[in-house]
């Protein structure tokens, strides 16, 4: 899903305060890792990624991957950290990022 440049900016803003949900270490994306992931973008639909794998080739390669298996986008990446963004299907005030947006 590509997004203009203006609404990246304000994914950004929101991003900045908010703190990893999961964290990706030394055995990748497993499965239950996965469903983590799927499961807080579908609360949440802005989350933190924390990489802690060491190799930064291996971590661009699983910033990749997160973004293809969760049907996610990449909105940005600093460091160890992935911003990902993926709207809910069924969007939760109470639980979702974006409600600063709304």
């Amino acid at each position: 899903m590509a997004l203009s440049q203006d609404r990246k900016k304000a994914l950004k803003a929101i991003g900045h305060k908010l703190n990893p949900i999961v964290i990706v270490a030394g055995n990748g994306l497993s499965e239950n890792v996965v469903m983590e992931i799927d499961r807080a973008l579908e609360d949440h639909e802005l989350i933190k990624v924390k990489y802690a794998v060491g190799d930064r080739d291996l971590k661009n390669e699983l910033l990749a991957l997160t973004e293809k298996v969760t049907r996610s986008t990449l909105v940005q990446s600093i460091g160890n950290i992935g911003l990902f963004y993926r709207p809910a299907k069924e969007p939760n005030p109470k639980k979702s990022n974006l409600t600063q947006l709304r």
